[in-house]
């Protein structure tokens, strides 16, 4: 691999709780992880970002820290991290960490002296502010896991700030001290050996000092949003103009170590693409991940609109696409309304996200064809579906332990008599010791060798073809060609269709242009 390793590159996420549990107590741990990372490191992937390790009391399970530098004794130990460092890079594989710095848990012992008074050492370390005089809070900031984004600490007689839950008080990063603070924790990871940071929440980091409003939604709406934080355009509470100098000391810091990688999780709803290109762009982030293609939208308009907005406005820059992660539904139970079958659509949906412009993410049990898991209320942890539900089941359903062996107690999940979230059969059924010639993984295992085999898949440029819907065409480099027809119904393309035909799905080359049947693709070179 070279320096920049990165572009191009395919990563795979873990979600730690739910991959592999190796000592019993029905929830995953880094043992496990090492364990099964031959099996990571055979699908042909470049790289494993691990979700939240740290020491953490699990309120938003793990995207909750109170210790920055230390491991969760549910996953394990210190020791342990280094082990499955060391064995990832035996594989070949680099090791990408999340850094959740944006929030803290309220146990950490920064927000504990930062609540104790106003003229403690640590007193603007976190963001507090006075109530109005008829003891509201300051402004009209909302939090993403409901209500309002302020709360009350009558230590302090002053309000704190929390984008997600209360017990997750955002720093300020207006003080240099925060910044220090969490450029010297990444450090000492990098130092351990890690090979990038997945940036969470990476646009939330400042806020606005003046503390001004957020404005309301400017699209119109027939009725209110599930979640109120939709309707407003966060102007103010996030995306601030100084958070691209501080990404710049980030890079900085990585770059001071060989061979190195930053990506940041933007999510915004009103200027996702724009951000990621200011992000990725002047010496700041290397890529950045997209919530763009994790909604409802399948369409060969949606597609092509985002990566063509993305590469006009950053033509310097780097995205990272995924179609799947630990915060949404997964993709072949939110687009199945557009299939012929859920293996149809796994194949489709693994062929276009693996011939994207840009580096890949993709989520455990995606390549095995998986689907979310439907839950009871009393099933779920998340703090989202619980004060969400019933119209939104939150975020377990997409979360349910990895399936390895479809018989085994738990699918080979654990031993333990009850697991953390269950395994329930719909699940079982895409166990990886059921997944033979034809199956879904083998096709991902093919698909990822041609990527990795094409200097045009990885890094060539894309150039948009004309094609009536529901048929995305576009070539990639110099001579790749890559058709897929986004429907249920058979289509046929007419345009330039050159060359061999590398893989395939319900397609047949017809005399200058492609037979595709329901879910069909051709990728030619």
């Amino acid at each position: 691999m070279t320096a920049e390793w990165w572009r191009g590159s395919v990563t795979y996420q873990v979600y730690p709780r739910s991959f592999q549990d190796d000592d019993g107590d029905g929830i995953g741990d880094l043992q496990g992880i090492t364990r099964r990372l031959p099996y990571i490191a055979d699908l042909g992937v470049d790289a494993v970002w691990l979700s939240p390790v740290f020491t953490s009391p699990m309120a938003d399970m793990g995207y909750d820290v109170s210790d920055y530098r230390d491991i969760d004794p549910v996953f394990g130990t210190l020791a342990d991290f280094d082990a499955l460092v060391a064995r990832a890079h035996e594989l070949g594989l680099k090791v990408i960490i999340d850094q959740v710095i944006s929030h803290s848990s309220d146990q950490h012992p920064l927000f504990r002296s930062s609540r104790k008074d106003r003229g403690g050492p640590h007193a603007d370390w976190y963001v507090w502010a006075d109530p109005r005089h008829d003891g509201t809070p300051p402004n009209n900031w909302l939090a993403i896991f409901g209500g309002g984004a302020w709360t009350w600490d009558a230590r302090r007689h002053q309000y704190y700030f929390h984008n997600f839950l209360a017990s997750q008080p955002d720093f300020n990063f207006h003080n240099p001290d925060v910044q220090q603070f969490h450029l010297d924790n990444m450090r000492f990871w990098l130092e351990r050996g890690v090979d990038g940071f997945r940036l969470d929440t990476v646009n939330y980091y400042f806020h606005d000092r003046l503390l001004r409003d957020d404005a309301a939604d400017y699209r119109v709406k027939r009725k209110p949003d599930n979640n109120p934080y939709d309707m407003q355009f966060h102007l103010f509470s996030k995306s601030q103009p100084e958070n691209p100098a501080f990404l710049g000391r980030i890079r900085a810091l990585t770059d001071s170590f060989p061979d190195r990688m930053t990506v940041g999780e933007v999510g915004d709803n009103h200027r996702s693409i724009e951000l990621m290109g200011e992000y990725t762009t002047g010496g700041r982030l290397h890529q950045a991940y997209s919530f763009e293609m994790l909604g409802p939208q399948f369409t060969p308009e949606h597609f092509r609109s985002k990566i063509s907005e993305f590469f006009e406005i950053a033509p310097d820059g780097w995205p990272c696409w995924a179609f799947s992660n630990h915060d949404v539904m997964r993709h072949v139970s939110r687009w199945m309304g557009y299939a012929d079958t859920p293996e149809t659509l796994a194949k489709l949906a693994a062929a276009l996200l693996l011939s994207m412009q840009g580096s890949i993410c993709l989520y455990q049990g995606e390549e095995l064809g998986q689907t979310d898991t439907v839950l009871s209320f009393e099933e779920l942890t998340d703090p989202a579906g619980i004060n969400f539900w019933p119209e939104e089941k939150g975020r377990d359903g997409c979360r349910t332990p990895m399936v390895w062996e479809a018989q085994a107690p738990h699918a080979g999940f654990s031993t333990a008599d009850r697991t953390w979230l269950p395994v329930k059969e719909p699940q079982a059924a895409q166990a990886a010791d059921r997944q033979r010639d034809g199956s879904v993984l083998a096709f991902y295992r093919q698909m990822l060798a041609l990527r990795r085999a094409s200097d045009d898949l990885r890094l060539g440029a894309t150039e948009f073809l004309a094609a009536p819907d529901p048929i995305l065409a576009f070539r990639r480099g110099g001579g790749t060609t890559c058709v897929f027809n986004l429907s249920r119904d058979s289509v046929r393309f007419d345009g330039p269709a050159s060359g061999e035909i590398r893989i395939a799905q319900a397609a047949t080359l017809d005399g200058d242009g492609l037979a595709l049947g329901p879910n069909g693709f051709a990728i030619l070179a």
